[in-house]
């Protein structure tokens, strides 16, 4: 009998070493995954470029701002912030929204996000300025803007008609449709672009460049597309593999690829780690070659997540990529 619980605990234990990470990702990760798939549809709807996960520095409080993110299109630029809320969404007097999970036998309070979200508007728009970007002269009176996504099929309300105009809700969200080259009818008409005519060339180019080289929380990226976004600490396991490692630092290195060779479907032992110099001249990107360095599989990254307040170690085997911001 006994020997039949200890194979148990050795077979748990190996489970777990090589999938443990999928666990902490189902709650880690669907805030990310929200930002990313919205992210996503909205390139696919509008085109331009959209920034992910910019942490833009607030000068009244001294903090740096989060934005989830932020479209940049032909006509405008729109700070967007999405709310994964699952439930029953209502609106309270004070403009704050309540929200009712399934299974749940207490309601939550969210604060304002149209406060929120205007406010970040507003450092967005003052850190532009700083970097030569200054409404009504370089950027057009009437092409920023700010919106709030509710992303989450799960979504529902009672009341849809007491959500402020810059509210886009889900049912609403599920119809957009890529843009026509007319004018957007109905509600759809403010949505994104209705009506705008295009930016100068070069306002474009500046605006996506000073956002290419803004600010922004670090990225992992794992298999099934899943992201966690926070800060890279530092790399874990053995001496030789973390001495290997000492050079992947953010000021000289942009971001880097797992590659893994296995066979017969087995779990590799090494892992190909393919980095990226940084090229300060382009958007936080790099053009230069990349270099390769060979590590052990069980080499783990020291992350601290976004909104938490614990540091996590990713295994380097279950990790696609990482962004790392200047």
């Amino acid at each position: 009998m006994w020997v039949e619980i200890i194979c148990g605990l050795v077979i748990y234990r190996l489970f777990r070493r090589f999938f443990y990470d999928d666990d902490i990702l189902e709650v880690e990760t669907s805030d990310s995954n929200a930002l990313f798939a919205v992210a996503n549809r909205l390139e696919k709807l509008y085109g331009g470029k959209a920034y992910v996960g910019l942490r833009i520095p607030d000068p009244d409080t001294g903090s740096r701002q989060t934005i989830d993110l932020v479209l940049v299109t032909k006509r405008e630029a729109v700070v967007i912030s999405v709310k994964n809320l699952s439930g029953i969404v209502s609106v309270s007097g004070d403009g704050s929204w309540v929200c009712e999970h399934e299974g749940r036998h207490r309601a939550e309070r969210y604060p304002d996000p149209i406060v929120e979200v205007k406010k970040q508007a507003s450092v967005l728009e003052s850190y532009l300025e700083q970097r030569g970007v200054e409404r009504g002269v370089a950027l057009p009176e009437g092409c920023f803007s700010y919106k709030v996504i509710l992303s989450n099929p799960k979504f529902r309300t009672i009341y849809p008609d007491s959500f402020p105009s810059e509210v886009i809700t889900y049912d609403k969200w599920a119809q957009l449709k890529p843009e026509p080259k007319s004018l957007f009818s109905g509600w759809i008409k403010g949505a994104f672009s209705g009506g705008k005519k295009d930016m100068q060339e070069s306002i474009h180019q500046t605006l996506n460049f000073v956002l290419g080289t803004a600010p922004m929380w670090d990225r992992l990226e794992f298999k099934g597309n899943k992201y966690v976004l926070g800060e890279f600490l530092e790399f874990k396991g053995k001496q030789e593999d973390t001495m290997a490692l000492r050079n992947i630092k953010r000021s000289k290195v942009s971001h880097l690829v797992i590659q893994k060779t296995s066979m017969f479907g087995l779990a590799p032992s090494k892992l190909q780690v393919l980095y990226f110099p940084r090229d300060y001249r382009s958007e936080g990107t790099s053009s230069s070659e990349s270099k390769e360095i060979t590590v052990r599989s069980s080499t783990e990254v020291v992350f601290q997540p976004e909104n938490s307040s614990k540091v996590r170690k990713f295994k380097l085997s279950s990790i696609v990529s990482m962004m790392l911001s200047a």
